[in-house]
């Protein structure tokens, strides 16, 4: 597919804005290695070579039977009958982190938890877990969230705006004020009320914060639809006998989409602060999950401990930092004032 020159000139512009471009590089190198997080960290090696066979406990489960063991039950490759069964015969190429999310690591120096050192390179948490191995884990959990967040939000702030601006009268009229009275709601409330129902888990959390995330693009694909359907192209499709849809999503949508576009990135930085600050209040994903905001209340709850809070300080600025400076290269490149930076 041919780029327009518009889009080739869009395109030279968020590259010549170096802190925009290598932001984008740096998250979409961070987001691609944490997509395969049980290969980055991980508490069963990647591959065995037992008795001249190769097997791969990350991708199948194998029986302790498999190697020599008593038990037809999945081998626990931490216990350490279990390892020298395997190194009598072969060897096990572990992960660069040696511990999943969940791996209680043991023969601490101390009590839990621990300062960083040569083995848990960010220390562990209070229940003895590999901050490291947790942080990967959580940073996928958080953009992924995040992403789809961003995604569906955008899709209902669209729609809404679009119908509010291409029909206007009574129906802009109505929907605008029920957009400031489910504005008012008070959602953390409601989270609260919810919580305490339903055990809390990832799509539900996505689907409460979809029902009041979605406002976000609502004014601003509005205010295009009400420009557009005035000019005269607009105009002679209607004339045309085109129907509603398609002068809609066909004609005025692609023009809307330029100001929604440049919104993006800041929607993605909210949906993950919105995560994050579910999890630090303990409204968020299930007790155990790797998150980012239970990173930061371990940090508040073990100030004996400030490399916790520390690590989930830095973490969550990096990323919001990112975010934002990809936002700001997108709506330069978008800036129609801006031919080139």
């Amino acid at each position: 597919m041919q780029l327009t020159p518009l889009t080739r000139r869009r395109l030279r512009n968020f590259r010549g804005n170096g802190r925009a471009f290598w932001s984008l590089v740096v998250f979409g190198v961070l987001f691609l290695v944490t997509l395969f997080a049980e290969f980055l960290a991980n508490d069963k090696p990647l591959m065995v070579a037992y008795d001249g066979g190769y097997y791969f406990p990350v991708v199948k489960t194998y029986p302790e039977t498999a190697f020599g063991g008593e038990f037809a039950t999945e081998a626990d490759y931490k216990d350490p009958f279990v390892r020298d069964l395997i190194r009598e015969k072969g060897w096990m190429l572990y992960p660069a982190i040696p511990f999943n999310y969940d791996t209680a690591v043991r023969d601490l120096a101390g009590p839990a938890p621990t300062r960083p050192d040569s083995r848990n390179l960010l220390g562990t948490d209070d229940q003895a877990r590999d901050v490291m191995a947790r942080l990967v884990y959580g940073f996928r959990i958080s953009v992924l969230f995040g992403l789809l967040l961003t995604a569906l939000s955008s899709i209902v702030g669209v729609l809404a705006g679009a119908v509010q601006g291409f029909f206007g009268g009574w129906t802009d009229l109505l929907f605008q004020r029920f957009i400031e009275i489910w504005a008012s709601m008070p959602t953390l409330y409601i989270l609260i009320i919810l919580a305490s129902i339903f055990v809390p888990s990832f799509w539900m959390l996505l689907g409460i914060l979809l029902l009041f995330s979605w406002m976000g693009l609502v004014g601003v694909v509005r205010a295009e639809f009400l420009r557009g359907r005035k000019l005269d192209y607009v105009r002679a499709a209607k004339a045309l006998g085109v129907r509603d849809a398609s002068t809609m999503f066909r004609h005025i949508l692609p023009n809307a989409m330029v100001a929604s576009l440049t919104l993006l990135p800041f929607v993605l930085s909210g949906s993950v602060v919105a995560l994050t600050s579910l999890d630090f209040l303990g409204l968020g994903l299930p007790p155990g999950s790797p998150s980012l905001g239970e990173l930061l209340l371990q940090g508040k709850n073990n100030l004996q401990a400030p490399w916790l809070a520390f690590t989930g300080f830095f973490v969550i600025a990096i990323i919001l930092s990112l975010l934002v400076f990809i936002g700001e290269g997108v709506r330069d490149a978008f800036d129609p004032r801006k031919t080139n930076l």
